[in-house]
């Protein structure tokens, strides 16, 4: 190994072999881990395809609705400040078995809900679980992962990729069926994933630490995770509105935007997984971003001018659209892991707190602009916020040295 090393031609063809043996050679407790955060973001896109049939069938508006995105989000986002004082107390596998038995609970009892009001009140309740468990699965995968922090995030957006491709296909498949079949499904994925990890999961040890209250808080006080955290509400914005509006905006039935938000969110994983690193490398984590950004911009004008005109172009802009959400995923997570001080999961709780936020209020918001103007409107103003999104990482670029210098 060390003749190799010593070789300059071969040198960087090492690392990569090296990197990439790191990658699958992985414990089973990561392995596990990764499989059931694939489940559980499956959550995230399993009610797009249904969004129109439970508007139908609970006599809802297109706002309304997206209020399944919203308190979903909205509890994830304030949850995630209590997650590290509840896993330092009782340690990281027992807080990943709760958010896996919250969900269950919660994914069942929507799957029963009689009115759209009550299953946004069992949504929030899944959003809890939610919190609660990717925050902690995080720390777990970055904790036992072989190969270092990168390679840890990069088998976490994985999961997260995989997960929101394969969500809205099992929603498109179970909800062309019955709408409420997509909740038990996921309920049962859930218990699966719950038994998977009492089994291969070794108990972990509580942290010598405890995390206050206040500890993610007080981490946003760095002002390159604040950046990064700040920059990633605005990005996540235009994200959920892509992923909470369009599904109005296509007309199709479950099956046809299932079938649209697969490819999107296959390009997701493949572009977070294959293609972030890379451009990484050659570029810096902070023009990669940027461009991307810019690019997001442009795509969410496209649909703007595509809205209510051209279905085709609306669905070759989505899937073009998840290759720089996968990009950006990746860059997001690289820089709240790395940018600071502070302990890893009181970085991804702070982090998570503030991005999530963009995720509770887009969807609400973007569905609202469009009954009170037009859809035109609710994609222009998501262009916005994404350029708002790139203005925050420029003036704060020089807070994101750090990470950029380890990641």
């Amino acid at each position: 190994m060390t003749t190799r090393a010593s070789v300059p031609e071969t040198s960087s063809t090492s690392v990569l072999s090296e990197e990439k043996q790191s990658f699958f050679r992985q414990p089973r407790a990561v392995w596990a881990t990764a499989l059931a955060a694939v489940f559980a973001f499956m959550g995230i896109g399993l009610v797009d395809p249904i969004l129109p049939a439970i508007a139908e069938n609970l006599d809802a508006t297109p706002s309304q609705v997206s209020l399944l995105f919203t308190s979903y989000f909205l509890v994830t986002a304030i949850a995630m400040l209590v997650t590290g004082f509840i896993s330092s107390r009782i340690g990281g596998k027992k807080t990943l078995l709760l958010g896996l038995g919250l969900i269950v609970v919660f994914a069942s009892l929507s799957g029963l809900s009689g009115d759209v009001a009550t299953l946004v009140g069992f949504r929030a309740g899944w959003g809890l679980g939610n919190a609660l468990f990717v925050a902690t699965a995080l720390a777990v995968i970055v904790g036992v992962a072989s190969g270092g922090t990168a390679t840890a995030i990069i088998l976490y957006e994985a999961a997260l990729g995989l997960g929101i491709s394969l969500g809205p296909l099992l929603g498109a498949l179970l909800g062309g069926w019955q709408w409420r079949a997509p909740f038990f499904g996921t309920a049962v994925l859930m218990a699966a994933a719950l038994i998977a990890l009492t089994v291969m999961l070794p108990p972990t040890p509580t942290p010598a630490h405890r995390t206050s209250l206040k500890d993610p808080l007080l981490a946003l006080g760095h002002r390159g995770l604040r950046t990064t955290a700040s920059s990633a509400l605005f990005y996540n914005y235009g994200f959920f509105t892509i992923l909470a509006f369009t599904p109005f905006v296509l007309g199709m039935d479950a099956y046809g935007i299932g079938a649209v938000f697969f490819g999107w969110g296959l390009m997701v994983a493949v572009f977070s997984v294959l293609v972030a690193p890379v451009l990484q490398r050659l570029l810096g984590t902070t023009r990669v971003l940027l461009l991307t950004l810019g690019a997001l911009a442009l795509v969410l004008v496209g649909l703007a001018l595509a809205a209510e005109r051209s279905v085709t172009a609306v669905v070759v802009l989505v899937i073009i659209s998840g290759a720089l959400l996968g990009i950006n995923n990746t860059l997001y997570t690289e820089l709240a892991m790395g940018v600071s001080d502070a302990p890893r999961p009181v970085a991804s709780a702070g982090y998570n707190f503030v991005r999530w936020l963009g995720g509770a209020l887009a969807p609400f918001a973007a569905t609202k602009l469009a009954e009170l103007y037009d859809p035109r409107v609710t994609y222009a103003v998501a262009a916005a916020m994404v350029v708002v999104a790139g203005a925050v990482v420029l003036n704060g670029r020089g807070s994101l040295k750090h990470a950029t210098a380890h990641g």
